[in-house]
């Protein structure tokens, strides 16, 4: 309960290669992370034979090819693949996920059985996709990377007419450019999203390092997803927008420590630092002897540490009243 889930994204990491989908498995494994995700999809309907590369991916791919279908399709995963990678993600006891970009895609990824349904920030305007998911009845994380209030506000509406109950679905505050610029990432919105709609929201990131992940959780965050690979210098689109191995285990640590930290809403002494109430606090004490019978006046009664005598705060109370016994200099009142 309450736990953050955290979701290592290997997006097309893999460069197409089984052997390499199951390293980076076992990497999210040995982090600690909730869920490993990959990509679910046929080049064929996902992009048009002449659409070029993002700007971002002729950057990082230093191939003078520039057409997206031509590099999505050396990174499909087929069918038998997902199987594999499903029954490896058993053995390793983490999560396998996957996001669909098409209608085929959703479907094959429904036969296998996934429970949760990530929706990417590309498809949040993809009406009959949205409704297709929406009629799962699954559990849903909707990216909004690139979308206004407005364009999240009509998402949900699709997903939610199509079946699904509003508490079933997570938004993630995103940004699509990889990697974000810090000044881009406008953490802020994420909490707006969960404002205006009453409901869960987390942090799909594509900054580089791990401290923006570290303050989403801080802020409310119940998701975050990142991107991670073998190494940044590997050859394809997304690695250099990507942790390695080291960096996420990092992030994993920080986040469930940040989520040690934020504890409850209640203010009171933790059980860790109340042996310290009687050495840090102070007593009422005697300022200097004072005699039975003497009143008790600031000039013969001060207060000081340990805090294991009368509480500072009844000084009103004691000031004024009369000395029951003698009192040697410093002793508690």
């Amino acid at each position: 309960m309450n736990k953050v889930f955290i979701i290592a994204e290997a997006g097309v990491n893999h460069n197409g290669s089984i052997e390499l989908a199951k390293k980076l498995i076992d990497v999210a494994s040995e982090s600690g992370v909730d869920a490993v995700k990959f990509q679910t999809f046929k080049a064929e309907n996902l992009v048009s034979k002449n659409a070029q590369k993002a700007e971002y991916q002729k950057i990082n791919m230093n191939d003078a090819d520039d057409s997206q279908f031509n590099m999505l399709k050396r990174l499909e995963l087929d069918i038998e693949t997902h199987k594999e990678l499903i029954a490896y993600c058993k053995t390793k006891n983490i999560m396998f996920l996957s996001t669909p970009f098409d209608h085929d895609s959703i479907e094959l990824l429904n036969d296998l059985g996934l429970e949760i349904f990530k929706i990417p920030s590309g498809e949040i305007t993809n009406l009959p996709y949205l409704r297709h998911i929406g009629k799962l009845n699954k559990k849903i994380i909707l990216s909004t990377g690139m979308a206004d209030i407005g364009e999240i506000e009509d998402a949900l509406d699709i997903l939610i007419q199509s079946g699904i109950k509003k508490e079933s679905i997570t938004v993630l505050h995103a940004n699509t450019m990889y990697p974000t610029p810090m000044e881009d990432v406008n953490l802020k919105a994420m909490v707006t999203i969960g404002n205006t709609f009453n409901i869960d929201y987390g942090y799909s990131d594509h900054t580089l390092g791990i401290e923006v992940d570290i303050a989403a959780v801080a802020m409310g965050a119940s998701v975050i997803e990142k991107h991670f690979t073998l190494d940044k210098t590997m050859e394809g689109p997304d690695h250099k927008a990507s942790l390695e191995p080291d960096e996420l285990k990092a992030m994993v640590k920080a986040i469930r420590n940040i989520e040690l930290a934020l504890g409850s809403s209640i203010k009171k002494p933790s059980k860790s630092e109340r042996p310290n109430k009687v050495i840090a606090r102070k007593s009422i004490v005697a300022k200097k002897t004072i005699k039975k019978g003497e009143t008790l006046i600031e000039e013969n009664i001060t207060i000081k540490r340990p805090g294991n005598g009368i509480n500072p705060m009844r000084w009103d109370e004691i000031e004024g009243s009369v000395a029951f016994k003698d009192y040697d200099e410093d002793e508690l009142i």
